[in-house]
């Protein structure tokens, strides 16, 4: 009777098929036919083999047969091929898959099926890598298919490369130097309202993938930005988040060091592409009026002929404590792309600081702050922040130390920082926003330089000199990239 009830039987099928499917799952029976009945399927299609070499004619390396390894390492297909090598990567703790020689990968392009071969023992012998399309397929993806590899590999390489920070050096050759840039400021790290970040962060995306645009325009493709304000309010910092955003080199070009125009544009011809060139300190500098380089030389080396020819893909900045007393040719559109402005404190960048570093949206002691920010008394990101770090365990006492210090060292010096420019300035036409407590603060910056007895005046109140970020939005975007 339990024989043939119908349902039974279902019930019972179901469960033989069931255990059949372990089964084979555990054996990898499913495996073994999945991969013949491919084999079968490919019978009856006509492949044709390119050979991709290790090695070229003149036994040099072939480069194609790099990027593409680095393409086909990077692929999750890799990861189900039968033999697979498991090697360091660039951290000591990551650990990362590797082609095996006579390895065979699937890719899938535009829909099609793609098959790469690995040939050749490996150690030492020859290596080859064979790509197999299908004739049917080729004239439709083998060239889209090609160029996806090298944009993939230039993706791949930008990121396992490491940052350098280049610096020129009194040496015998004149030349870079470099040391690892490691600075951890970066675009997200900084506290600053979201519509100025989201500004910054468009403006260099915009930048990157412009390359087609510029050169439609017969321009150069770069960017050139002035960062100026006060001392101790971020600028440093903000070049290194920029690198940092870009991953680009960093080439700090000390002025000072260099001895006339013809060994400025020597340097010039030496920094690579992807890299941000930096000018410190600019009109400190030419209020100098030095002896070796001239003012055309350095306005050639910002805009110049030479800097047309050799600054493909580059960012320039320059940063400055004020542009009051700076040449107008020096700042016109087309040398200074965008302009922005680092300033004091106010009573809206304060909030923004004690909320990155004390984690405090909201004190009693917040009125009386914003009271003496009002009356016009103003410190620098950097000072502000240094006092929040030596107290952060105890918000009250950080933000007591901070009213101190504004009683004290800040009178007078916020005078005119509310009513600052926020938003894009096309050189001739401008386009302006007032908005009071415009300046944001963030973290990181660079020590600002001060006098002995303020330092010591910090000292005894348990503080020090560290950065921390500031600014207001204002560019020249009369060469935006749309």
């Amino acid at each position: 009777m339990i024989l043939s009830n119908p349902i039974f039987l279902v019930i019972v099928t179901i469960c033989i098929f069931v255990a059949i499917r372990v089964a084979l799952y555990r054996t990898g029976l499913v495996y073994i036919v999945k991969k013949w009945w491919l084999r079968f399927e490919d019978c009856f299609h006509v492949y044709q083999s390119f050979k991709v070499p290790k090695f070229n004619e003149s036994m040099q390396e072939n480069q194609l047969y790099g990027r593409v390894t680095d393409y086909l390492n990077s692929l999750t297909s890799i990861e189900e091929s039968d033999f697979t090598n498991l090697v360091t990567g660039k951290n000591p703790n990551e650990i990362v898959l590797q082609l095996d020689p006579n390895q065979t990968i699937e890719d899938d392009f535009l829909g099609a099926k793609v098959i790469w071969q690995t040939e050749g023992s490996g150690a030492g012998g020859s290596r080859n890598l064979v790509l197999k399309v299908r004739k049917a397929d080729k004239r439709r993806i083998l060239r889209p298919y090609l160029q996806h590899i090298h944009v993939v590999a230039d993706e791949l390489e930008q990121k396992k490369r490491e940052l350098k920070l280049y610096m020129n050096v009194d040496a015998p050759d004149r030349a870079w130097k470099p040391v690892p840039f490691t600075h951890p400021s970066t675009l997200e790290t900084i506290s600053m309202e979201s519509d100025l970040k989201s500004k910054v962060k468009s403006d260099l995306e915009s930048f990157l993938k412009a390359k087609q645009y510029y050169h439609r325009l017969g321009r150069v493709w770069k960017r050139s930005f002035l960062l100026y304000g006060p001392s101790g309010t971020g600028k440093s910092s903000f070049v290194a988040a920029m690198a940092n955003f870009l991953e680009y080199d960093v080439y700090d070009l000390d002025l000072s060091r260099v001895k006339d125009d013809s060994e400025l544009k020597i340097l010039l011809l030496q920094t690579t592409t992807k890299s941000v060139i930096v000018i410190e300190d600019l009109d400190r500098y030419l209020a100098e009026k030095p002896a070796g380089l001239s003012f055309s030389g350095i306005s050639n080396f910002m805009d110049g002929l030479l800097n047309s020819c050799c600054a493909e893909e580059r960012v320039m900045v320059f940063t400055m404590n004020s542009k009051d007393h700076v040449d107008p040719a020096f700042l016109r559109p087309g040398r200074i792309d965008v302009h922005i402005h680092f300033p004091l404190c106010d009573f809206g960048a304060f909030k923004n600081l004690a909320t990155s570093y004390l984690g405090v949206k909201e004190h009693k002691l917040f009125p009386q702050v914003e009271e003496i920010f009002l009356s016009g008394s103003s410190l620098s990101p950097a000072e502000i922040g240094e006092l929040m770090i030596a107290n952060r365990n105890s918000p009250s006492r950080a933000i007591k130390s901070v009213i101190t210090a504004l009683q004290t060292d800040g009178d007078g010096r916020g005078a005119g920082v509310f009513g600052r420019r926020v938003g894009f300035d096309t050189g001739s036409r401008k386009s302006e926003s007032v908005e009071p407590g415009g300046a944001i603060c963030g973290e990181g910056g660079v020590p600002a330089v001060r006098d002995i007895r303020k330092l010591y005046g910090f000292l005894r109140m348990k503080s020090s000199r560290s950065p921390s970020h500031s600014q207001s939005f204002d560019a020249d975007s009369a060469h935006r990239e749309g």
